[in-house]
């Protein structure tokens, strides 16, 4: 998905961004000349995970942004406060927020301690919720089509999305919800609150939780091309959706999908969240011919 301009000059807020799709999504934003704000905790090297905000600074820089790096721990208020007035004191306005933050724990109710709980709580929903609450009076300022964007799923209230890890799927359940109300709440701003999931598993940190390994993974590419389209449509009419990215680019015209595999050629796996079995996910074409690239089935709230 190649890049159109359309976010030059524009301030993008994204929690959680100094790796993964965060990060993907913000170097994609600065590849238009976007202002973008890296809200994260990784101030220091992690030692299992790669990145902290200062590099992920350096590479949405060198993309052609500019960036503010902040250290934010989303369960804080007085961080988020505070890294709200730093993005509005640099760059004079809000007028995108990606809230990516997210944490995740696949334990059942038993295996559950109430500190991961309240863990995955804390970041996944009420950090949503806070962090929105924060930047939407900046969002309701700016004449740049504002938008909010979840990275959360569709809210399938099948019970084998709850078995298992219960206490999960209420955290990324509870962004979702976010999006169902703050888009009919803010319509009448012009804000575009919408959320964004992916048809796979995403070649990060995360699905390492899941010990399948990358290989049946997408890279975040795929997500930072979605989010991309979906930040560059009209927010007063495209808002109060859940989108798949897939189906997000095969409607914009992408036909090529076997250049966002980890591995070309590999089995993938679905997502959580996703009703589709493997079978027939790899029976989906990877590369399709020009005007054959399939329809949306991005779902209306």
């Amino acid at each position: 998905m190649e890049n159109t301009g359309k976010l030059a000059g524009r301030t993008v807020f994204i929690s959680g961004a100094s790796r993964g799709i965060g990060k993907a999504i913000a170097i994609k934003c600065a590849r238009d000349g976007a202002n973008v704000v890296i809200a994260a905790k990784t101030a220091e090297p992690h030692p299992k995970l790669p990145g902290t905000i200062y590099t992920a600074a350096q590479e949405v820089e060198a993309a052609g942004g500019k960036c503010l790096p902040c250290v934010v721990d989303i369960r804080f208020e007085d961080q988020v406060q505070s890294a709200v007035e730093q993005a509005v004191q640099t760059f004079g306005g809000i007028d995108i927020l990606v809230n990516n933050a997210s944490a995740i724990s696949l334990t059942g109710t038993l295996e559950t301690p109430m500190k991961r709980y309240d863990l995955m709580n804390n970041i996944n929903t009420r950090g949503t919720f806070m962090v929105s609450q924060k930047c939407l009076p900046h969002l309701k300022k700016s004449r740049k089509n504002p938008h909010i964007l979840n990275i959360s799923p569709p809210l399938n209230m099948q019970s084998h999305w709850f078995k298992g890890h219960v206490a999960y799927t209420m955290a990324k359940y509870g962004m979702s919800m976010c999006v169902l109300g703050m888009a009919e709440e803010f319509r009448d701003d012009g804000i575009g609150v919408n959320a964004l999931w992916p048809r796979t598993t995403i070649g990060t940190a995360a699905i390492d939780v899941t010990g399948r390994g990358r290989g049946g993974s997408r890279t975040t590419d795929i997500m930072a091309d979605a989010a991309y389209v979906m930040l560059t449509r009209d927010g007063r009419s495209y808002t109060g959706n859940i989108a798949i990215d897939e189906d997000v680019l095969r409607e914009a015209g992408v036909r090529d999908f076997e250049k966002y595999s980890c591995v070309p050629g590999h089995d993938l796996y679905p997502d959580l969240f996703v009703d589709e079995t493997m079978e027939e996910l790899n029976k989906r074409p990877r590369v399709t011919s020009r005007g054959t690239a399939g329809t949306s089935k991005t779902s209306k709230l």
